[in-house]
């Protein structure tokens, strides 16, 4: 028994205050005029990093460094018999965070390429609503125990562009005192620049870069989760 594969990528960036991923609409069958991720088919001689990154210029316009810009890493695979109505066909999801995302154009093999907010979004072709969902959690849970919400900063930013990504992200309000006391009290979450914006008001605000940690102790648990494991707050 033959099967193909594919690369599928879950692109998420903040723009306006939500988070919003990356969907094209298909040029062609099947699902022809439906919105799916971006992604196709591995070539015999590529990697799958290499065939994730021709599709993504393929069908947005953007370049491949694009996806890495912020954070990459490979979310999970995904082979159901009944996946493709081409046939069996098992896919490799990538997941990227990316910062000040770039807006797509559509190439050869998309009609359209526009970031979507993940709240109330259309159908998706193909198990693409299940990718989606399977990516939007992974990066819930990685800010709740990694510094990742950096990655959709710029490399200064305040507390407040960063409790804007955990809110986004999570879909959520946080306590703005309670959330720059956990942040600065976490060994090597945040660096002090030494410098400073004009922030709200016009009052200055500190500007930070990411540190050297690479998981937070104590986490920063969703506000759901917290609730649940008062000892961690």
């Amino acid at each position: 028994m033959t099967f193909a594969v594919t690369v599928d990528l879950v692109m998420l960036t903040i723009r306006d205050g939500a988070l919003s991923v990356l969907l094209i609409r298909r040029a062609i069958p099947p699902y022809e005029g439906g919105r799916a991720l971006p992604g196709g088919f591995v070539l015999p001689e590529e990697d799958l990093a290499d065939a994730a990154g021709r599709e993504l210029a393929e069908e947005t316009g953007l370049p491949a460094e694009a996806a890495a810009a912020g954070h990459l890493e490979q979310l999970g695979s995904y082979g159901a018999p009944d996946r493709d109505p081409r046939g069996r066909v098992v896919t490799v999801a990538y997941l990227a965070l990316v910062p000040d995302a770039p807006s797509p154009r559509a190439g050869s093999d998309a009609a359209a390429a526009d970031w979507v907010p993940v709240e109330g979004l259309p159908p998706l072709a193909f198990d693409h609503e299940r990718i989606l969902a399977d990516g939007v959690e992974r990066a819930r849970a990685k800010l709740e125990y990694t510094p990742l919400a950096a990655a959709f900063c710029p490399p200064e930013f305040t507390i407040a562009e960063l409790r804007q990504v955990y809110e986004a992200v999570w879909a959520t309000k946080l306590d703005p005192r309670n959330f720059h006391r956990k942040v600065t009290s976490t060994d090597g979450f945040v660096e002090a620049t030494g410098r400073s914006t004009a922030g709200e008001r016009g009052r200055p605000a500190q500007l930070f870069t990411r540190g050297a940690a690479p998981v937070l102790h104590p986490p920063l648990l969703r506000p759901d989760q917290s609730r649940q494991l008062p000892a961690l707050s």
